[in-house]
């Protein structure tokens, strides 16, 4: 039997254990999350027209981002290849250095599946990116809005990206109008990157520049939240799937567990608060 502590790492089993996970629920979760990727798995991966991938810049802060697969990827048992590169690659400084801890989400708008892996660079020679396997598994499509396209056009096309202000106009539209975002997250066992949907609104902005938004039931596994409780902090992937602008963005994340924080959202259990450190722009590709 797989043992939840050689699964969980100590910052998961204690969000675990103060949302009340059972035991049986986490002795078969442990069993879900595989070493090694199956082969469904392995074709869902080779089908998608963009992976979505949490990094970490030199500086050791995670970043959500995406990479593009105008070729497709291909994946096996133990790695997972592509032509690619994650955006913003060289602007975030993201290290992309052998062995450096990488996350990858898979997801499909249109039937709302949704697979994730979560591993280490093997190598990232211009134009590639190879990435080992270390934990393969499935999540549900709870919270997934469907839609036919899984990448804003932009990201065909992010030399115009730049920095900018919490309190910069379009920044702020696009994070206020958010029905879907990504975060990155990481803890010294590894990176995790995840899906988060709702309503447009999400995720709300604060008086004092910070973010927040609601963690709903889900699977019990505590991902992200094992990692922010143990690191605090946390990258965001922001896309406008109408304009194809996009915000990313890092900085440090808490978990706040009063009820009356979770009360303002709507069947919520509890709050997470990210304070932006970086914040960056993708703008609308320009044809031609």
């Amino acid at each position: 039997m797989t043992r939840p502590d050689h699964v969980f790492h100590a910052g998961e089993r204690a969000v675990q254990t103060r949302a009340g996970v059972p035991e049986i629920w986490r002795q078969r979760a442990a069993r879900a999350i595989r070493a090694a990727m199956p082969v469904q798995h392995q074709v869902f991966f080779e089908s998608l027209p963009v992976l979505f991938v949490g990094l970490l810049d030199r500086q050791g802060r995670p970043w959500a981002t995406a990479c593009p697969l105008p070729t497709g990827a291909h994946a096996t048992v133990a790695m997972l290849s592509a032509v690619t590169r994650p955006v913003l690659a060289e602007p975030l400084d993201l290290d992309l250095r052998p062995g450096a801890k990488a996350a990858v989400l898979g997801l499909d708008f249109a039937t709302r599946r949704r697979n994730r892996m979560n591993g280490a660079i093997a190598a990232a020679p211009d134009g590639v990116l190879s990435i080992a396997v270390e934990q393969s598994y499935g999540n549900c499509p709870q919270y997934i809005r469907v839609r036919d396209t899984g990448l804003p056009a932009a990201l065909q096309q992010p030399a115009q990206a730049h920095r900018v202000a919490i309190g910069d106009a379009v920044a702020r539209r696009i994070i206020s109008a958010a029905d879907t975002f990504f975060i990155a997250t990481y803890a010294k066992d590894g990176a995790d990157m995840s899906h988060r949907g709702g309503r447009p609104g999400v995720l709300r902005l604060n008086w004092d520049g910070s973010l927040s938004f609601p963690d709903y039931s889900g699977n019990g596994y505590f991902n992200t939240l094992g990692n922010i409780e143990i690191n605090g902090r946390a990258g965001l992937f922001i896309p406008d799937f109408d304009s194809g602008e996009a915000v990313m963005l890092t900085g440090t994340a808490r978990i706040d567990w009063s009820p009356e924080r979770a009360a303002a959202f709507e069947g919520a259990e509890r709050v997470i608060d990210i304070q932006p450190e970086d914040i960056w722009h993708i703008p609308t590709a320009q044809p031609g």
